[in-house]
Order: structure tokens, then C-alpha cells, then sequence
């Protein structure tokens, strides 16, 4: 059911700050760069072997992102998967009982289609669900 990783994403306050660090620091080159309305953030992901490390800002004072960031600060986010069939999966987990955040898929960055996993039920951990354009 799962693929690979797709990304593990770090809650940052100022993404040009963290680029920079992830770039200087690391060597980590940008390979995109967005706003998500619906999600309320601007996101960049940068290339890391096969996957994806994303650096994720609220877009504006009232972004949920803010809150979270308010509450716990800077750090890991979540852990997203790579699935192929993102609505089959979570007719899946519904059916094992998983508390979901998203019933349904939503838009996410890249013309992906994503959900996320409550971390209530997951170890803590926020998982979210992508599907690839293909």
C-alpha cells in the first residue's frame, strides 16, 4: 500500500532563512518552490537522494501553520508517503478503524493530491498521504 518516503517536512517560521541554512550548511539545492493557498503555507522542497526534504512557512498570520508553529516552534512536521491510489488508501485505513484528519483528498503542492493521518492514532507522528501527478 505505502511507497517510499516522499518527503519529511520541518515546520520553519522564515523560509529564507532555512533555505539558506539547508543550502550553506548542508549543500541542499532547491528544486522547488510554491504557495499553497488551500494549505495556507508556502513550501520549498529540496532534493535529498530519493527523497524530498520540505521546509514549510505559514503564508499568513491566521495559517494553522502559525499555530502549530505558536505552540510546539520550529521542527519535524510530518512524514509523508508516496501511495498510487490515495483514495483506495484511505477507504483503507476507514476501514481499520485509523483516525483521519482529510475523509477525502485535497490539493496539495505539485498538482498532488494529498491526506493526513491523525497523529493520535500513529505513534505521535503526522503522516500525510501523496499521490504523484503521473
Amino acid at each position: 500500500m505505502l511507497g517510499r518516503i516522499d518527503h519529511v517536512a520541518l515546520a520553519v517560521s522564515d523560509l529564507e532563512n532555512s533555505l539558506a541554512l539547508f543550502h550553506e550548511i548542508w549543500g541542499l539545492e532547491r528544486a522547488t518552490r510554491e504557495r499553497v493557498e488551500e494549505q495556507g503555507v508556502e513550501e520549498a522542497m529540496l532534493a535529498l537522494g530519493d527523497c524530498s526534504l520540505q521546509l514549510v512557512a505559514p503564508a499568513s498570520e491566521d495559517s494553522r501553520l502559525m499555530r502549530y508553529l505558536e505552540r510546539r516552534g520550529e521542527g519535524l512536521h510530518h512524514i509523508a508517503f508516496r501511495v498510487d491510489d490515495i483514495a483506495g488508501t484511505l477507504k483503507h485505513l476507514k476501514d481499520k478503524g485509523v483516525e483521519l484528519i482529510d475523509d477525502s483528498p485535497r490539493s496539495g503542492g505539485g498538482g498532488s493530491l494529498i491526506a493526513f493521518v491523525h497523529p493520535r492514532g500513529q505513534n505521535g507522528v503526522l503522516i500525510e498521504l501523496v499521490q504523484r501527478p503521473q
